[in-house]
């Protein structure tokens, strides 16, 4: 019985040391995202001052909205931090990338929970109504949506998921709309935090002129339902995504099937006896595999069967000699 590594970056005191940092970071995400937090907090106060002086259930939802936007970028920026901070402690076997990875589900559980005091408001908006000041409110209610608007720019990168490999592009979807998800999912969270921000701004203003032209006052506190169920659509798609990560539950990804097939392919006959797969970064995996074989061949031989697959950057192998 073998076994071997990979990659293998070798030192002058450890030739077989190897460095488990699959991820250098995002700095300039986590610059934006410190704007962001920024213009998000003070909108937010803005918002929840106007929403309550004038009376307005869909501007004082989209303020207590933003507040909690302004908490989850926060967490992305600590989340952030935490992960350059922590990247060479020894302590996190594979590499800090998971905290990130947890930033982006709690923002995922905040954007829930708003969703929820978005309705009981509405719902209580509906059963009391109060009189509304209409020109107030939409004007602050277009400031947010600028304010949302520029941090969503800050921000842009977090909704691209795809990525290739060198010559040879995989779509690694995991029967999710067929996308990738291979992104920055704390980038990502905090993206959809102020696109959400933006969603329920922009039904905040449709609501606001319906009742200013046609007097439909209701339709303020039902627009904020609306605004709720779609937050709340968009974060269980995050919770899905991350939580997946987090549970290491990507046995179904494409890059398990491609690791089967190179084992099945290879001249050196092998049988697959166990197999581990596990993200430890953005489009980035590492797997522990045991075969078993009647040829008197090494690890290293299918390493290199597997090194065609750049996304695998962490390789264990095991070689059970079977006789023949």
């Amino acid at each position: 019985m073998q076994s071997t590594q990979a990659p293998i970056v070798p030192s002058a005191a450890n030739p077989w040391r190897h460095s488990h940092v699959f991820e250098e970071g995002n700095p300039l995400a986590e610059r934006n995202t410190r704007w962001a937090v920024a213009l998000t907090a003070a909108m937010m106060v803005v918002e929840i001052v106007g929403g309550w002086m004038l009376n307005s259930m869909a501007l004082l939802a989209d303020g207590w909205h933003m507040s909690s936007h302004a908490l989850a970028l926060g967490l992305s920026v600590m989340a952030y931090v935490a992960a350059r901070r922590f990247a060479h402690d020894a302590r996190f076997a594979f590499g800090t990338w998971k905290i990130e990875v947890l930033g982006g589900y709690t923002s995922a559980v905040l954007l829930m929970f708003v969703a929820g005091v978005m309705v009981f408001q509405s719902v209580e908006r509906l059963i009391s109504p109060a009189a509304i000041r209409y020109d107030e409110a939409m004007a602050i209610g277009a400031l947010g949506l600028l304010v949302n608007i520029a941090c969503a720019w800050l921000l842009r990168g977090g909704h691209q998921h795809g990525h290739g490999h060198g010559g040879h592009d995989h779509d690694h979807g995991h029967g999710h709309g067929g996308h990738a998800h291979h992104g920055d999912l704390n980038l990502r969270a905090a993206y959809m935090h102020v696109v959400a921000d933006a969603a329920t701004s922009v039904l905040a203003l449709a609501a606001l002129a319906c009742g200013k032209l046609w007097g439909a006052g209701w339709l303020d506190p039902a627009v904020g339902i609306v605004g709720a169920g779609l937050v709340a659509w968009w974060a269980i798609g995050l919770l899905r995504d991350s939580g997946r990560v987090l549970l290491d539950a990507e046995m179904d990804a494409p890059v398990v099937a491609e690791i089967r097939e190179a084992i099945d392919a290879s001249p050196v006959k092998a049988t697959i006896c166990d197999l581990h797969v596990w993200r430890v970064g953005k489009g980035k995996y590492a797997c522990i595999v045991s075969l078993a074989t009647r040829t008197d061949v090494g690890p290293d031989y299918f390493k290199q069967q597997l090194g065609i697959h750049e996304e695998l950057v962490h390789i264990s192998v095991e070689v059970n000699r079977l006789d023949a």
